[in-house]
């Protein structure tokens, strides 16, 4: 069945329906490419037709984009020679896109029919490409439509013919947020951007009526003497336009994003020659993008395997839905407000607890501010707001937890106080109620011998903001059953957030890759390495924060209290006397990062970094040797990945999408190169091996690759080639 359909009204205007089949939103494929060409042909062929109106058949949304799962395999099925297959393949669909623009007009712009985009909601890359090449864009009054080309946040960059069109629609500076930042717009605001033209009650009948006014439909680039908004590149402000944006796009992404650059250059190259040449160099561009390892890598982790994740794919098969109705939130602290907020926003009852009413109508409040700044931003309304906090109730009394199917504990990071608490509440719930906790480090299978349904205790450990953090990382017990776990991937979607499954373990899995980026730096610093080297080391590699700005901004004194607790649990193996003494000398020093405005970064009155703490220098000598940057590099990343490649080592993670997805979405290892074990399928294990092993002889023991590593650098294995369970399937 075709995803396109057309009808001719009795005025001789053809309406062409796109409705993707088994889809809530449509997507583009190659056979819809087909299926839109051929119209496109019978239209155009029909002396009785006088124009086009190209729409959807869903109620609020034209299209979602490109089927990205489609892009991820365009590089698999290019052939031989994967350039020349790919440059053909994407010049095959600039053709069908350049036809609907010419729309049957000969050389001198003569004859044609008119072609308009009628958009009932959300338009998004390709679904916003196919607009451009019509003559006129009518958008519905929709504010909760979308518009915009989100491309580049998934490592690839409009290449259909959206960053040639735009630019030369816009001018590369009005263009740029659009293209570089993926920045979407509603319908009100992509009109006064200049992106769609009309913004309509009815954009099928505008359309319609647009059409029958025999309307000028040569698009500017077509005409003679057309000059770009804003000035060519070689024009003195156009010049100074492309210095700007080089300046920022380098600034934003370290240089470490290929498709940031990739985008630059198709814009100012194509800025200089005719449209049709510059369609050409945007689609030689964009083929270098797709055969770059880290748009495929960046497309799989954070499109198809972050949807497999979010769709359930570790999910217990043979359990019924476990959708939460009433979650009870031990604890109104950040932690535990947060929690209660994004259950509300969900449509859950939740019952909020602390040991004061003070304190949980404090927690409760945390979600009126964040409505109201909703409010104020024209994105929630007075009535959401009251519904969302009729949703929550704040109180002291155990007993209002009656009826909750699920339990969220996020009370004191301490053994004894979790305990008391699964009893207390356990004594209270129904017997089929689910027991989760919060903690970050605590082992959960230590943590459910306090509870007297083992197999019903599981953790939930959500990252800070609640609000903004898009992943939770579920830890399963010894005991935890299959329910308790499907319970809380149900929840997680209901709470539209991004889990992973791991096996408990110290630290689990995101924390236990993180804390040693931590220490690297931390360690760095004590042998005197210069602070801002490792700092912009880290940032230059594609890490979003430094491990010094890292430790200020989760606090020094929460490292102090983790180190304690994992000295003492450790013994005579803890590994990290060196760092402790770093941040210890800091917390005696009162600097506990951001909160006390002094860590190892200075912060004025209003707590915005202003530089490096100059005392560092004094307790902690610049060494008069530095090492090369790659070497700081290498230590930081390496401190991660192998503690990714241990945690499948030692069946922590379970499946490897859940490694890359989570160190993403967790703690943002380095975006564009797909999450650390992406990387080491980039890099190569025999490589990695070997340059780890040399780290080890310098730097420690630590560095040593772990067996599963040194095993596959003999076979020259990748991870995805040797785990990937979507490969399997």
């Amino acid at each position: 069945m075709t995803d396109f359909t057309m009808s001719t009204d009795a005025k001789g205007v053809a309406t062409i329906v796109w409705d993707t089949q088994d889809k809530s939103m449509n997507v583009m494929n190659e056979q819809g490419f087909r299926d839109l060409d051929a119209l496109i042909d019978e239209a155009l062929a029909d002396d009785a037709i006088k124009g086009v109106v190209i729409t959807s058949g869903k109620e609020d949304s034209f299209a979602g984009g490109m089927d990205l799962n489609v892009i991820a395999r365009m590089k698999e099925s290019a052939g031989d020679n994967p350039a020349q297959g790919l440059m053909e393949g994407l010049m095959e669909c600039h053709a069908v896109l350049r036809k609907i623009e010419r729309a049957g007009m000969d050389d001198k712009n003569k004859g044609g029919k008119p072609i308009a985009a009628a958009l009932p909601g959300t338009a998004l890359g390709i679904g916003l490409e196919i607009p451009l090449c019509c003559h006129r864009i009518f958008c519905a009054d929709n504010p909760k439509a979308k518009i915009g080309l989100p491309e580049i946040l998934v490592g690839i960059f409009p290449g259909m013919g959206g960053t040639t069109r735009l630019v030369r629609k816009m001018g590369a500076m009005a263009a740029s947020p659009l293209l570089l930042e993926g920045k979407l717009n509603d319908p009100k605001k992509a009109k006064m951007a200049g992106v769609v033209d009309e913004v309509v009650d009815d954009p099928v009948a505008a359309a319609k009526e647009w059409i029958l006014s025999e309307p000028k439909i040569v698009k500017p680039w077509d005409e003679k003497g057309y000059k770009m908004p804003g000035g060519e590149p070689y024009h003195p402000a156009g010049f100074m336009t492309f210095v700007g944006a080089s300046a920022m796009v380098n600034g934003k992404t370290q240089g470490v994003y290929p498709a940031a650059k990739a985008l630059l250059s198709a814009v100012y190259e194509g800025a200089m020659v005719p449209f049709d040449t510059a369609l050409r160099v945007e689609a030689r561009w964009f083929t270098n993008v797709l055969l770059n390892p880290s748009s495929s890598n960046m497309i799989r982790s954070l499109f198809i395997n972050k949807e497999a994740l979010e769709k359930g794919a570790v999910r217990p098969a043979d359990v019924p839905d476990q959708k939460v109705a009433k979650v009870g939130v031990l604890g109104a602290g950040m932690m535990g407000a947060g929690i209660a907020l994004v259950s509300a926003l969900a449509g859950i009852e939740v019952v909020l607890i602390d040991q004061k009413q003070e304190a949980a109508d404090k927690g409760k409040d945390y979600t009126t501010a964040y409505m109201d700044k909703g409010i104020a931003r024209k994105k929630a309304t007075e009535e959401k707001k009251e519904k969302v906090l009729s949703l929550i109730t704040a109180t002291t009394d155990l007993e209002a937890l009656k009826g909750c199917d699920l339990i969220v504990e996020a009370v004191f990071e301490d053994m004894g106080v979790k305990a008391e608490m699964t009893k207390k509440v356990e004594a209270i719930v129904g017997e089929d109620c689910i027991f989760a906790t919060n903690t970050s480090t605590l082992p959960i299978s230590e943590l459910a011998k306090a509870s007297v349904r083992p197999e019903q205790f599981i953790g939930i450990h959500f990252f800070s903001p609640v609000d903004k953090m898009l992943l939770v990382e579920i830890i399963k017990g010894a005991e935890t059953g299959d329910r308790a776990t499907a319970k809380a991937l149900d929840y997680v979607r209901q709470i539209r957030k991004t889990p992973i499954v791991v096996n408990d373990a110290r630290f689990f899995y995101a924390n236990r890759c993180i804390i040693p980026y931590i220490n690297e730096g931390i360690r760095m610093l004590k042998e005197g390495v210069t602070p801002a080297l490792i700092e912009n080391a880290a940032k230059l590699v594609g890490m979003p924060l430094g491990p010094l700005q890292l430790v200020d901004e989760t606090s020094v004194d929460l490292g102090v209290k983790i180190a304690k607790a994992t000295k003492a649990a450790m013994g005579d193996a803890y590994p990290d006397e060196a760092v402790d003494e770093v941040l210890f000398w800091m917390a005696d020093e009162g600097r506990l990062g951001r909160k006390s405005n002094a860590g190892f970064y200075e912060y004025d009155e209003k707590g915005k970094r202003t530089g490096l703490w100059e005392g560092l220098a004094a307790q902690y000598p610049v060494a008069d040797t530095q090492p090369d940057v790659i070497e700081v590099q290498h230590r930081l990343l390496f401190a991660q990945v192998l503690e990714a490649v241990r945690a499948i080592e030692e069946d922590v993670l379970m499946d490897i999408r859940e490694g890359d997805v989570g160190a993403i979405l967790g703690w943002g290892f380095a975006p564009w190169s797909g999450g650390p074990l992406s990387w080491l399928d980039m890099v190569g294990t025999p490589w990695a091996a070997e340059t780890t092993n040399r780290l080890a002889e310098t730097h420690g023991n630590r560095f040593k690759a772990p067996d599963l590593l040194e095993d596959m650098a003999n076979k020259n294995q990748s991870f995805y080639g040797r785990f990937d369970p979507a490969k399997a399937a």
